[in-house]
């Protein structure tokens, strides 16, 4: 009888309807569980009675009434049914009773100043306490933070403290460049009492930490791990002193960190820890510590489960087990958009997550225009584009799907070939005569700007991209500077120094090296070359220029080649930030493309259409025998004498090494070992009776399959060693030994 659209007729006497409930209504207690609390409790109108857990079935489920004894019914108040419906989705049934998690304090709360009588024991209790308590308080910005905090970021500090207070953990999502780190060096000077704090960061970003806190906190004593005597840095911590240690060292010396208590733990760029499965992850949930931070301008770029997996870190027990989360938001909002599970999923982050946005609080920011530059193909350069496309098409059209996953990665590949092709004709064929239009383009922007006086952050996803743009600069007599990801801590610093001093027209930078972590404001415009699937990524670069500290306008360019694959990711970035924008404002949308979809991109052309959604991070998925610039010859076999062949293989790359091809002798250590653990994984699949004898580019994807979802151990930076080690390996066999058989 509460179904919209269905006429209901009584043959006899009309059923009773019971007032409806409202909260004044409701008794609840709340008491010690295993995992999460339970929670138990009733309604009662008129003398009826139903228990707490079937109105939260009935709320789940969008029924309006709830059957009692006999032919009446209980009417579920609208005001009622709005404050119990987060806890509907926060609670699961347990073996004896209703549980629920911490994320369920505010509901509560809410209940109880709407009338409901609520009764609290044990745990729960002292916590529930200590949040009424904490909400009340405003600590002062302690004396020794000489920093001046603009009014959000006292706004900030405030929120931190509170939730501090309270045992619970936090995330601060701010948009990029509005001082999180401030906003964390204040915290950690008022906590410097009550013990020593851990602040994990990118390698890259380390640097900045010290420098920061020298600045804006020098009462606090920074360490960094790297720099440190480091079993000693970690055993003799006091309070007062902070360590900041990247990422790779926490998990690499996990144990050492494991055997002390951290009053605080932040975790900056936190987005490093948003796949669950991964070593990091369950490295850092290994850490003891007694308030957890998460600073990030980017919560979540792909999926609910990147949330869920921040918050099992931050908040332990806040959004409940995988499953149970799962079941009640990722499936409902990912895959059916449901309202009602983005409103309850909100209602359960708010007291714990806090974004501001540069619009809302930093109006005094110079303005940032965005333009985007469509660039012409030549003839000669569409005639190549679309031989590849239609090329790529026919070789995946019709494939055997009995292996989804591999028809996926070469998917993937095909895409990611297209893309250095709208780049540049070089990236596909090495020995092209052809020219790209997109670089005369880029050139061509590049002098005026410097005619004009300007400066520029150029970036590109591709490495291979910018060393093309290098030489054309070199042949122009331009001024640059340029990183990537090989280049070191110290280095990176000095090159930013200089930037900033005033040296260089132009800052070349790949975009997953130095998206983040830099202070660029000496430049005032802002160039990606290629886009990337995900535009947040692309906004966290852009923010190197456009944050505080700049007093310029700032001019984003975006260069996009004309009926490539490239039109349809920017076609794509709307819907990226909506996403971005729904999950913390109510979850508007979310989920990942099918092969079939991927294909769409691959097959749309000039005056065809792409899919509403992508999934981000495709190029890590690929190793780069699979995106390299040119078609690479890949064996079809492995030799038979796989430990001779890994010893002819270390010897060729000590030659190249000798000939100069490396600036180190890295590779030739670090190759070597990852093809022997590939060996090692291969024989393990035999011992468990899995065949071995397959394609080499089959074998490999399993072992890269296998290695991200950690059925074979490694550390965690192997899949990207991993990749490329194995790259030059079937590049090694096919120009020596090709078409020779792996033996069973």
């Amino acid at each position: 009888m509460d179904r919209p659209g269905v006429t209901v007729e009584w043959i006899g006497k009309a059923p009773r309807v019971v007032r409806a409930a409202q909260p004044r209504d409701l008794r609840v207690e709340v008491r010690d569980g295993h995992d999460w609390f339970g929670i138990s409790g009733e309604v009662e109108v008129d003398g009826e009675r139903v228990a707490l857990a079937l109105l939260l079935d009935a709320i789940r489920e969008r029924r309006r009434f709830v059957r009692l004894d006999g032919k009446a019914w209980l009417a579920i108040a609208g005001e009622l049914a709005e404050r119990l419906a987060p806890l509907a989705h926060l609670s699961h049934s347990g073996k004896e009773d209703v549980e629920v998690g911490p994320s369920a304090f505010s509901t509560l709360d809410d209940l109880e100043r709407d009338g409901a009588a609520l009764t609290t024991r044990g745990a729960f209790a002292t916590l529930f306490s200590r949040m009424r308590a904490g909400s009340s308080e405003t600590a002062a910005v302690p004396a020794p933070f000489v920093a001046t905090l603009r009014d959000y970021q006292v706004d900030g500090f405030h929120w931190l403290a509170r939730l501090a207070a309270w045992g619970a953990g936090a995330c601060l999502a701010d948009d990029m460049g509005l001082g999180k780190t401030l906003q964390a060096l204040a915290l950690l000077c008022l906590r410097s009492g009550e013990g020593p704090a851990l602040v994990v960061a990118p390698t890259s970003v380390c640097a900045n930490w010290m420098k920061e806190a020298q600045r804006f906190a020098p009462s606090l004593k920074v360490t960094l791990y790297r720099e440190a005597e480091r079993e000693g840095a970690v055993s003799r911590l006091h309070a007062g002193e902070v360590l900041v240690a990247s990422y790779g060292l926490v998990t690499r010396d996990l144990e050492r960190f494991k055997a002390v208590r951290f009053a605080t733990l932040v975790l900056d760029e936190a987005q490093a820890v948003k796949n669950a499965a991964t070593r990091r992850a369950r490295a850092i949930r290994e850490i003891d510590a007694e308030f957890r931070l998460a600073l990030t301008g980017t919560p979540i770029e792909n999926h609910l489960g990147e949330l869920w997996s921040l918050y099992r870190i931050v908040f332990p027990g806040l959004l409940g087990s995988w499953e149970l989360f799962r079941e009640r938001f990722a499936l409902p909002i990912e895959r059916d958009r449901d309202p009602a599970c983005q409103k309850a999923l909100a209602a359960a982050l708010r007291p714990f997550l806090l974004r501001r946005t540069k619009d809302e609080v930093a109006r005094e920011l110079p303005s940032r225009t965005e333009i985007q530059l469509s660039v012409a193909l030549s003839p000669e350069e569409r005639r190549l584009y679309d031989e590849a496309r239609l090329a790529a098409v026919a070789r995946l059209t019709g494939q055997d799907q009995a292996r989804p996953e591999q028809h996926r990665f070469q998917v993937l590949a095909a895409i990611t070939k297209l893309r250095l092709l709208a780049c540049h004709p070089k990236l596909y064929d090495a020995e092209t005569a052809l020219t790209s239009s997109k670089l005369d383009r880029f050139r061509a922007l590049a002098s005026d700007l410097k005619e004009a006086g300007h400066r520029a952050l150029v970036f590109s996803q591709f490495t291979s991209h910018l060393s093309l743009v290098r030489e054309a600069l070199d042949v122009d007599g331009a001024s640059y500077l340029y990183l990537d990801g090989q280049t070191p801590p110290a280095k990176r610093d000095r090159l930013v120094d200089r930037f900033q001093a005033g040296e260089g027209d132009l800052f070349l930078i790949s975009l997953k090296a130095g998206g983040t972590g830099l202070n660029l404001t000496g430049a005032d415009y802002v160039i990606h070359l290629d886009p990337w699937w995900n535009p947040a990524v692309e906004d966290q670069a852009t923010d190197r220029a456009h944050r505080i500290g700049q007093t310029k306008p700032v001019t984003v360019y975006r260069l996009v080649a004309q009926g490539t694959i490239e039109e349809a990711i920017v076609t794509l970035h709307a819907e990226k930030r909506d996403l971005v924008a729904g999950v913390l404002e109510g979850m508007d949308s979310a989920g990942k493309l099918s092969p079939e979809d991927l294909m769409a991109l691959i097959r749309a052309g000039p005056e065809e259409t792409a899919p509403t959604e992508v999934e981000s991070d495709l190029e890590e998925a690929l190793p780069p025998a699979w995106s390299s610039p040119r078609p690479s010859p890949i064996p079809e076999r492995l030799p038979e004498d796989c430990a001779a062949l890994v010893d002819r293989f270390e010897q060729h790359l000590r030659d190249e090494q000798a000939r100069g091809k490396f600036h180190s002798d890295g590779p030739a250590k670090i190759y070597p070992r990852s093809v022997r653990r590939f060996l090692e994984f291969l024989a393990a699949e035999r011992g468990q009776g899995r065949p071995v004898d397959g394609d080499f580019g089959g074998l490999v994807h399993r072992y890269l399959e296998a290695l991200q979802t950690r059925r074979f151990p490694a550390p965690s930076s192997e899949h990207r060693v991993a990749r490329t080690a194995l790259r030059r390996l079937g590049e090694f066999i096919a120009a020596r030994r090709p078409g020779v058989c792996l033996p069973t």
